[in-house]
């Protein structure tokens, strides 16, 4: 190997504090690699180019020791473990997002609730429109997927008064706010909850979670608010409960995705649509920058970094 090189998606001349004892190499997904990929040890996947661009290179680095994503969710690059150098390190953005995907969370809900996207119309037609809609306040909130993203929501939702906030995850805890209930708890808490947050990565257990039956659990004129993954939700099971009018959603992620113009989840009734935007926002670069500069520290220190989801091998 004639250097170590590291990739990052962001210029490495924009990001200050990185540790000298590498060659930065700048790739955001383009055609061409820009230097030999068996020489990298460390790669920061590209943010938002889809999976193809993800594990592109990783076919051709032989030496990487770590592959850092710059989401939450891995699902874009598991794939790729098993064929990495034994012992590579994956690890994801955890914290990264937090701030912006809670934030969303809570404007999805809100403008949900509140009618915002029927106000929009009325206000496109300069019509006078007032309406009688629910708040959130007073109302039972389920967080299904409480982590650093699922704790944040309900940091965001608390000053919204709800009645009860909820909280389930892969295993079971306690925490200052009350108890984390796991999956198999979620047919007793369903029936209770007007707004289920849905922001668990997808996993094995979690790809289709949200099917006919869990749904067919939430109390008529719930809201389901997803900005997890598209294929936590059964989309087919979900039309259904849209097109009867006996649930709500506000989608910031989908399955498929991108959401093809004329699929019937555009229409659906009571339904408010987003085009995957929890992460990118001016919240984003600040917060990747940081990761990547702790995680690089760590690494040119010889120390595990954090954040480790798998291992190769």
């Amino acid at each position: 190997m004639a250097s170590a090189d590291v990739w990052l998606p962001i210029p490495p001349a924009e990001m200050d504090g990185l540790p000298e004892s590498f060659r930065y190499v700048h790739w955001d997904g383009e055609e061409e690699f820009p230097a030999d990929p068996a020489d990298c040890v460390f790669y920061a996947v590209p943010y938002l180019k889809g999976p193809a661009v993800a594990v592109r290179p990783l076919a051709h680095m032989p030496n990487v020791r770590v592959v850092q994503t710059l989401t939450a969710g891995i699902d874009h690059v598991e794939s790729a473990v098993p064929q990495l150098p034994r012992g590579t390190l994956l690890c994801n953005a955890r914290g990264v997002h937090d701030a912006s995907t809670a934030e969303l969370a809570l404007a999805l809900a809100l403008a949900s609730l509140r009618g915002i996207p029927s106000f929009v119309r009325a206000q496109d037609a300069g019509r006078w429109s007032q309406a009688f809609r629910p708040s959130l306040a007073d109302r039972t909130a389920l967080i299904v997927g409480y982590g650093s993203i699922g704790a944040a929501i309900e940091d965001r939702l608390e000053p919204f008064e709800p009645e009860a906030v909820h909280r389930v995850a892969r295993t079971a805890r306690t925490t200052p706010r009350g108890p984390v209930h796991t999956l198999a708890d979620l047919p007793r808490l369903l029936p209770g909850a007007d707004v289920v947050f849905l922001a668990t990565p997808l996993t094995d257990a979690t790809r289709r979670l949200v099917d006919a039956d869990f749904l067919a659990r939430m109390k008529d004129g719930a809201l389901l608010v997803n900005v997890g993954r598209g294929a936590v939700v059964d989309t087919g099971a979900l039309l259904a409960e849209l097109e009867s009018g006996r649930l709500r959603a506000a989608l910031d992620v989908t399955d498929p995705e991108p959401l093809p113009g004329d699929h019937p989840l555009w229409k659906a009734p009571g339904t408010l649509i987003t085009p995957h935007v929890g992460g990118p926002t001016s919240a984003f670069m600040p917060r990747a920058k940081r990761l990547l500069r702790a995680q690089l520290r760590r690494f040119a220190a010889g120390e595990e970094p954090e954040n480790v989801v798998a291992a190769a091998g």
